[in-house]
């Protein structure tokens, strides 16, 4: 009996204990949860690892393939009353979560559908606002999110400072013109190849791409943008954030441009319970890897409309690069029904889904109710209707702006399909929210959006899938006046401008020079480099809606070409990468339906490869090639079209000339 008692005697001692070791366990865990200083998050497959660091300060190490890339050395957010939000910053509780989703874009650019798979941490502070940190396998992003009290707060500055760690070089974009601020811009930059360590201290807007010590590629830029300015980099010992503030006096120079006369000193007035932009680096192991990378697009909302089906990409008989300037007919060309009615016939002869009109088609640029006398639109919308071929109207944003409601109406009961928006030119909180209040005002009236004149994309053709293209982009209308859309340039946009979404360059040029014979002629213009590397641009830039840019008389001319360059799609299914060498080679496969689209151009340097098509599904395809002819280094609009029967074992070699390129049309035999 008395061992009996003494056993159990001794159970309970031991049992005491054991729970004491637990609660002290678990107080340590939790002591180490809130008072951590240092936390680690691994991407899914582990190739990259964020290391991040809250003593006095948040700093950031990010790791590719064990290779540190990227040191963020300070972050934060400085809101008026509170001051800097990373002073003393204390974690009250760290959070982390995992995605592993399929989307399934209403729009899509790249893919019929992606997948999103992430590690997510959330350090929870206890000023209440958290920090996501958010880890791909192709890329990185961070945001802040605020759950202050109080209902609206200032934002009087945001703090980002990081280096690309032994970064070797960036293709980092400038301007030629000689504008008042760099924030009052159309972003239509070019890209110079830099050693990292002589970037200049020019203010510049995103994306910005850098090659890592270890050979990775990196692209930085913005995701979810709303309600906030757009983010600008200056380099002065680190890359720093630097932000447009609000305006508080102008004055209208002509009827599309301003003179800032008077700044606010803060960078944005808000809401206090919300999310903020993403910042965002995009790694890939390659070129090749970052053509594909669509991080953008998944960091933005999800799509805010119900019903998207009405939203029709395609190709457009676009009237402005080529100045009107059809021939042939029986009436004077310009500004006016009969050409407009031209077009019309054009895009429905070669299947084209839209004309647009742009500037000049209103009776002033101001006013933008009333057409000018030659222009009747009703009539033109009920002549495309019949043809099959939808009507998009420029405007000038700011009378759009105005009288937003009153206009949108009356386009939508003439039956118009969408609008080109223009001459923004600036990115602050202001501009950021005409974009989205135009986005979604013209889908309430199932209207598609345009915008030119404007700032990178931030993933708000996700949110509102109606905005169906950008520009901001330095494109071929630029070779009207100048000679710096070059084959070199070209190569370089997919790796750089069209890393932050769609862009709508404008391609189709049927008069093509060489280096030698290019000349700027506003009324009737040419591009640089051959006739294939224009094709081939329909399969390699991205833009839902896009442009034929050339007059309607110059494709008539040449019914094979204009019916070869009018079977490409303006969205993809799949994208697969050849070959990729950001400013001198790109050569890219796109499937839609059952068919594939091939494009590759080169720079100004001839260049031999051979294209493996194992790309392709069982059975038979008749390939349609269109490439450089043997003369087209001297005769640059110098082309073949050939047709053959090819399977995914076959192979063949394309001889691209000095600026040229190659294109290719797979259909399945049925």
């Amino acid at each position: 009996m008395l061992s009996e008692n003494l056993s159990v005697y001794v159970q309970k001692i031991m049992f005491m204990k054991a729970l004491a070791v637990l609660k002290l366990v678990l107080l340590l865990l939790f002591f180490q949860t809130v008072q951590a200083k240092e936390y680690e998050l691994k991407s899914p497959s582990g190739n990259n690892v964020v290391k991040i660091n809250c003593d006095g300060k948040i700093a950031v190490k990010l790791f590719n393939r064990q290779a540190e890339v990227l040191n963020i050395s300070d972050i934060s957010l400085q809101v008026t009353g509170m001051g800097w939000l990373n002073e003393n910053a204390t974690v009250t509780k760290a959070v982390n979560t995992s995605g592993n989703n399929i989307i399934t874009p209403d729009v899509p650019v790249k893919f019929k559908t992606i997948k999103d798979q992430y590690n997510q941490l959330e350090l929870v502070f206890k000023n209440k606002y958290s920090i996501i940190f958010r880890l791909y396998d192709n890329g990185f992003a961070y945001r802040f999110v605020t759950r202050f009290s109080t209902p609206d707060i200032i934002v009087e500055n945001e703090k980002l400072q990081f280096n690309v760690t032994d970064g070797k070089n960036s293709w980092w974009p400038y301007e030629y013109s000689d504008k008042r601020s760099p924030f009052q811009s159309h972003y239509e930059y070019c890209f110079k190849d830099i050693a990292y360590n002589n970037i200049s201290d020019t203010i510049v807007g995103l994306p910005v791409p850098f090659t890592s010590v270890n050979g990775a590629k990196i692209v930085f830029t913005e995701s979810d943008l709303f309600d906030y300015p757009n983010l600008f980099v200056q380099k002065q010992g680190t890359i720093n954030a630097v932000f447009p503030h609000p305006i508080a006096e102008q004055e209208l120079v002509g009827d599309r441009s301003v003179r800032i006369k008077k700044e606010a000193e803060y960078i944005a007035s808000t809401t206090g319970q919300r999310t903020f932009p993403w910042r965002l680096w995009m790694i890939n192991d390659d070129d090749a890897g970052l053509f594909t990378n669509t991080l953008v697009y998944q960091l933005a909302t999800p799509s805010k409309l119900t019903d998207a089906s009405w939203i029709k990409p395609g190709k457009v008989a676009w009237d402005w690069w080529n100045d009107n300037n059809i021939f042939g007919v029986s009436f004077k060309s310009g500004i006016n029904n009969n050409t407009y009615k031209y077009y019309i016939d054009f895009a429905a002869k070669y299947g084209l889904d839209y004309i647009l009109l742009d500037e000049g088609w209103t009776k002033t640029t101001l006013d933008l109710l009333h057409p000018n006398p030659e222009i009747n639109v009703p009539e033109l919308v009920a002549y495309g209707k019949e043809k099959n071929v939808g009507v998009i109207l420029w405007v000038l944003w700011n009378p759009l702006n105005d009288k937003m409601d009153e206009i949108l109406d009356l386009y939508q009961n003439w039956g118009v399909k969408g609008i080109k928006v223009d001459f923004m030119a600036r990115g602050e909180q202001y501009m950021v929210n005409f974009y989205s209040r135009t986005a979604e005002a013209c889908a309430k009236r199932k209207l598609m959006v345009d915008f030119h004149g404007a700032y990178k994309p931030t993933g708000l053709h996700r949110t509102y899938p109606n905005v169906i293209s950008f520009e901001g982009v330095h494109g071929m209308e630029n070779s009207k006046w100048e000679a710096t859309i070059t084959p070199e340039h070209n190569t370089v946009l997919p790796f750089t401008r069209m890393m932050a979404g769609p862009m709508d360059y404008t391609p189709g040029a049927m008069r093509n020079a060489n280096k030698e014979n290019f000349r700027d002629v506003f009324s009737q213009p040419m591009s640089m480099g051959t006739r294939a590397h224009q094709a081939a641009l329909y399969a390699i830039f991205e833009s839902p809606l896009q442009m034929l840019a050339d007059n309607p008389s110059n494709y008539l001319r040449e019914p094979e070409y204009t019916k070869f360059l009018s079977a490409f799609p303006t969205t993809w299914d799949d994208t697969k990468v050849l070959y990729a060498e950001a400013g001198k080679i790109v050569v890219v496969a796109r499937k839609h339906g059952d068919s594939w689209y091939i494009g590759g151009i080169t720079n100004w340097s001839a260049v031999t490869k051979n294209i493996k098509l194992d790309f392709l599904g069982e059975g038979r395809y008749i390939m349609q090639l269109l490439q450089d002819g043997v003369n087209a280094d001297r005769m640059a609009e110098d082309h073949t079209l050939t047709e053959r029967n090819v399977t995914a074992k076959d192979a063949f070699d394309v001889v691209m000339s000095s600026g040229g390129g190659f294109a290719a049309v797979l259909t399945p035999v049925k």
